[in-house]
C-alpha cells in the first residue's frame, strides 16, 4: 500500500507499463512461434510472410524498450537462419 500520492501514482504507472509490456512480449512470442511452426511444417512461403510480421513486432518491441534491441536482432537472425536452412533442405 503506497504511503504518498507520488507512490500511488508510481504504482499505477508501473502496473500500466507491466500490462502493456506483457501484451507486447506475448505478441512477439506468438509471431516467432508462427514462423518456426511454418518452417517446421515445410511451408517456406508462409514462413517468409510470417517473418515479416514477426520482424516488425520485434523491432517495435526493441524500439519501445520492452526488449533490448540486440535481443530483437538475435531473434530475427535465428529465424532467418532457420528459414534459409529450410529452403536449402527443400531444394535438396
Amino acid at each position: 500500500m503506497p504511503n504518498t500520492k507520488s507512490a500511488a501514482k508510481s504504482l499505477k504507472q508501473s502496473e500500466i507499463r507491466r500490462v502493456r509490456n506483457k501484451a507486447i512480449k506475448t505478441r512477439t512470442k506468438t509471431e516467432i512461434k508462427r514462423v518456426l511452426d511454418s518452417v517446421n511444417s515445410g511451408d517456406i512461403a508462409a514462413a517468409e510472410a510470417n517473418y515479416k510480421v514477426a520482424a516488425k513486432k520485434l523491432d517495435q518491441a526493441g524500439s519501445q524498450g520492452v526488449i533490448h534491441k540486440n535481443t530483437a536482432a538475435r531473434h530475427k537472425s535465428r529465424m532467418q537462419r532457420s528459414i534459409k536452412a529450410a529452403k536449402g533442405a527443400a531444394k535438396s
